[in-house]
């Protein structure tokens, strides 16, 4: 099992940015996906972006060209880069990791280790 701890979130007007941090700890010489989930006030958690232990990247149409991830294996640590925020972007954000057997998942039952969420504002 992997300990996910997330950073970085806090409140922004629309169009800035924030970089979150999801550092990771345990097992963490094991292969995993990451994945960032976020749910809004009163929506159903949804998947943001993610990487496969591999380096290959997957994104919500709703945040392509807007959002980066980025890992630093030397701190077992992933970022994901939030640029030109929309107020739509306001909510809680996960990170979120599952062993990295068999194609990239964006299902949120198929991931086995959360982190507890960091929160992200953004102000019209």
């Amino acid at each position: 099992q992997v300990r996910l701890v997330e950073s970085g979130g806090g409140l922004v007007q629309a169009g800035g940015s924030l970089r979150l941090s999801c550092a990771a700890s345990g097992r963490t010489s094991s292969m995993y996906d990451i994945a960032w989930f976020r749910q809004a006030p009163g929506k159903e958690r949804e998947f943001v972006a993610g990487m496969k232990w591999s380096g290959d990247t997957f994104w919500a149409d709703s945040v392509t060209g807007r959002f980066a991830i980025s890992r630093d294996d030397a701190t077992n640590t992933i970022y994901l880069q939030m640029n030109a925020l929309k107020p739509e972007d306001t909510a809680d954000y996960y990170c979120a990791a599952r062993p990295g057997s068999g194609p990239y998942s964006h299902v949120i039952t198929h991931y086995s280790s959360w982190g507890q969420g960091t929160r992200v504002t953004v102000s019209s």
